[in-house]
C-alpha cells in the first residue's frame, strides 16, 4: 500500500473521529492512537494495529457517553402500565412509583435522589424477568438485559485488554450500545447462578456496578476509559441470595416474590396469559371459551407449581389443538368444559 492509500485511511479514521461526540481526554487518546498509525507508515505490523484502532473507534463512538432519554414521571401511567403486565406485585409496584414520585420532586435539584436498586428474588416464573421491560416502559427508558446463568468469568462483564488478541468490550459497554442511551433499565438476571469458580470475582464487578461512588467510574478493559453508570437504573433478580456475596447484597433493595396462589394464577391466566396466548396463535375470542369450573384443572395440571410458566406451556398447547382442528376443516367455536378438557390438555 502506497503512501497516498496510508493517508487516505487515516484521514478516514480522523473524519470519524471528529464528527463524534467524545469527552475530550477520550477524543485526544484516540487521535494519539491514530497519530502512531500514520508513523508506523508501510511497516510490519500496520494491517493489524490498522483493524485494532479502527476496531476501537468503532466502538467509541457508537456509544452513548451523551445520549439520555427523557424520563415520564406520570405516576398514573406507570400505574397503569405495571397493570397491564403484572397481576399483583403491589409491594414492587409501590416501591417504583415512591421513587417516580421522589424524582419528580427533585428533578433539577442537586439533591436529586438515586434511584433503588431493586432485586427480585422468588422462585422460577414467578415474574421477576419479566419486570424489567414494563419498568422500561413506564418509565420511556430503553431496556436491556444481561443473563448471568452460568456467566464464567469476570472479563465477561469487563471486557478484555486491547493486547489480547480478538478482545471485545465485556457485556456492559456491549448493553450500553444496544440501548443507544446512557440511562436504561438494565436488568442483571439471575445474579446467584454465576460459575463457582469466578463468583467471588463476578461479585467483585457487582459491587462496583451497584455502588453510586463507584459506578460513575466504571471502566472496561478493552475501553480503558471510564463509563458513568450512575444514571442507569439496574434491576437484579435470582432464585435465592445464597450465593450473592454480602458486599452486593448490602447495595440491593431485596424484594421477595411469593408464589401465586390458584386463585390468582387464573386471574393471570385471563386477564393477561389466555388474550396473548390466543393471538399468537392466530385465534381470537370467539374461538375459544371455557368454563370456569374447569380453570382449577388447567391452572394445575401436575399439581402444585409456584410459578405461571407451565400455565403457559399448558395454555399454548389448548391453542394449538384448537387451530390444528381449525385448519384442518372442524368447527370455528369452542367451548371446553369438564367432559372434554382432557382432549386439549397437553400430554406432559
Amino acid at each position: 500500500m502506497d503512501n497516498a492509500a496510508l493517508n487516505q485511511e487515516t484521514e478516514k479514521l480522523k473524519a470519524k473521529l471528529t464528527a463524534a461526540e467524545l469527552p475530550a481526554e477520550l477524543k485526544t487518546k484516540a487521535e494519539e492512537m491514530i497519530g502512531r498509525l500514520a508513523l508506523m507508515g508501510e511497516g510490519q505490523g500496520y494491517s493489524n494495529e490498522y483493524d485494532r484502532v479502527s476496531q476501537y473507534l468503532n466502538w467509541i463512538v457508537a456509544l452513548p457517553w451523551n445520549k439520555a432519554t427523557e424520563d415520564r414521571l406520570d405516576l398514573t401511567a406507570a400505574r397503569q402500565i405495571l397493570d397491564k403486565h403484572h397481576y399483583g406485585m403491589g409491594q414492587v409496584k409501590d416501591r417504583i412509583l415512591e421513587y417516580l414520585a421522589t424524582m419528580s420532586l427533585t428533578r433539577g435539584k442537586a439533591e436529586a435522589g438515586r434511584a433503588p436498586i431493586l432485586c427480585l428474588v422468588g422462585l422460577v416464573g414467578t415474574g421477576k424477568t419479566t419486570f424489567g421491560p414494563s419498568l422500561a416502559e413506564a418509565l420511556r427508558r430503553k431496556y436491556v438485559r444481561i443473563p448471568f446463568g452460568g456467566l464464567g468469568s469476570a472479563l465477561d462483564l469487563r471486557g478484555q485488554s486491547r493486547l489480547h488478541p480478538d478482545a471485545e468490550p465485556g457485556l456492559i459497554i456491549k448493553a450500553l450500545k444496544r440501548a443507544g442511551s446512557n440511562n436504561p433499565v438494565m436488568l442483571l438476571d439471575e445474579i446467584d447462578r454465576v460459575t463457582e469458580g469466578a463468583r467471588a470475582d463476578i461479585m467483585g464487578v457487582l459491587v462496583e456496578l451497584l455502588d453510586p461512588e463507584q459506578n460513575a467510574q466504571f471502566t472496561d478493559h478493552y475501553l480503558d476509559y471510564p463509563f458513568d453508570l450512575s444514571q442507569v437504573l439496574f434491576v437484579a433478580t435470582g432464585n435465592n441470595t445464597k450465593n450473592v456475596a454480602t458486599a452486593v447484597l448490602d447495595r440491593l433493595e431485596i424484594i421477595q416474590m411469593p408464589s401465586y396462589t390458584d386463585e390468582e394464577k387464573i386471574a393471570i391466566a385471563k386477564q393477561y396469559m389466555l388474550p396473548k396466548v390466543l393471538a399468537e396463535s392466530g385465534l381470537s375470542q370467539d374461538n375459544l371459551t371455557i368454563d370456569e369450573s374447569i380453570w382449577p384443572k388447567i391452572v394445575r395440571p401436575l399439581g402444585f407449581d409456584a410459578g405461571i410458566r407451565t400455565l403457559e406451556r399448558t395454555l399454548d398447547g389448548v391453542a394449538g389443538k384448537i387451530a390444528k382442528e381449525i385448519v384442518g376443516g372442524g368447527s370455528k367455536q369452542f367451548h371446553l368444559t369438564a367432559a372434554n378438557i382432557k382432549n386439549y390438555l397437553p400430554d406432559y
